[in-house]
């Protein structure tokens, strides 16, 4: 295999295996944000990974090629009641914010697979109608050099994800919104006095944070896995934590470093094309974006700085 073609083999699995990460970090920086630790992304994107299949299934005959599109937005809207659940529990019940999330946490594969196994009589979907595939994005593909490598038989839904990510950035940093999101995020209190209505914005967060996770886990579903199963999410709302964490509460900092959890699994699917690494174990390549997390978050841990209000349980002055 020569060098371009295995750069474009290494690119294009890395944005795939990236992009249920940089939607799924996105949705913890949002969450975080407003001063609420979103432990159950994980959950929320078994949810989203769930709605994302059956609406596949059901739609495929209908829409063609729209269907994983209309997938992604099933998935998110799944992943926004689901987090609706955190939304009540932390903001108006003063549920402890790790517990609850842990609740979404273990909850979700049981409700999943039972869903599954009531509508199908069996506990996975099986193969996806309409997944999503490798698309060559016109004109892009024929920059020299970096048109075959990036735009040639590549992952949408990542690039979708850089451009949320970008989009987020601006939102988060130059809006109206933004501001009070990361007031309340900061200091309630202060915000309160203000006339920002703090409930209102946590709970816009975590909304927010259950629809982009829930694109996150119906990507997974739909582009990597293609079905839905209890294994379908095993991990990646955890990695995406530490991507967010990584990436310093921030969307383009998070992005980077689920790019980089990204590469990291891709290198267990086209590891044996790299003849540096190709004689490892396979294992070793499997386990490596595990060890990846624990590693680079032991090294980052103490340069990292949550929002000041982040897990803070706010009651509302009378």
């Amino acid at each position: 295999m020569d060098l371009m073609t295995l750069l474009q083999l290494l690119v294009s699995s890395t944005l795939m295996y990236s992009a249920p990460l940089i939607f799924t970090a996105i949705a913890g920086t949002f969450s975080e944000r407003g001063g609420i630790i979103n432990i159950g992304l994980e959950g929320i994107m078994v949810m989203g990974a769930f709605m994302g299949a059956i609406a596949n299934l059901a739609l495929g005959d209908s829409f063609g090629a729209a269907t994983p599109w209309l997938g992604l937005l099933a998935g998110g809207l799944c992943g926004l009641l689901y987090s609706a659940i955190h939304a009540v529990a932390t903001v108006h019940l003063r549920a402890d914010h790790t517990i609850s999330g842990t609740v979404l946490n273990i909850a979700a594969p049981a409700l999943g697979v039972f869903l599954v196994r009531a509508m199908y009589g069996k506990a996975q979907t099986g193969p996806l109608s309409h997944p999503f595939i490798s698309t060559t994005i016109p004109v892009l593909n024929k920059i020299p050099v970096i048109g075959p490598i990036f735009f040639t038989n590549t992952s949408l839904p990542a690039y979708l994800g850089i451009v949320v990510a970008i989009i987020s950035a601006v939102v988060i940093y130059r809006t109206t919104f933004g501001l009070r999101l990361r007031s309340v995020g900061e200091h309630p209190a202060a915000a309160e006095t203000l006339g920002i209505n703090v409930y209102a914005m946590r709970y816009a967060g975590v909304l927010l944070s259950g629809f982009l996770g829930g694109i996150g886990g119906a990507i997974q579903a739909q582009a990597i896995a293609n079905e839905f199963s209890l294994l379908t999410i095993s991990g990646q709302g955890f990695i995406a934590m530490a991507a967010m964490i990584i990436g310093q509460w921030h969307p383009l900092g998070a992005m980077a470093a689920s790019l980089l959890f990204g590469l990291a699994q891709s290198l267990g699917r086209v590891g044996n094309y790299i003849p540096v690494i190709s004689s490892l174990p396979a294992v070793f390549l499997q386990i490596l974006p595990y060890v990846l997390t624990v590693v680079v978050l032991i090294g980052f841990m103490g340069q990292s700085r949550a929002p000041k209000a982040d897990g803070v349980t706010y009651v509302r002055n009378r």
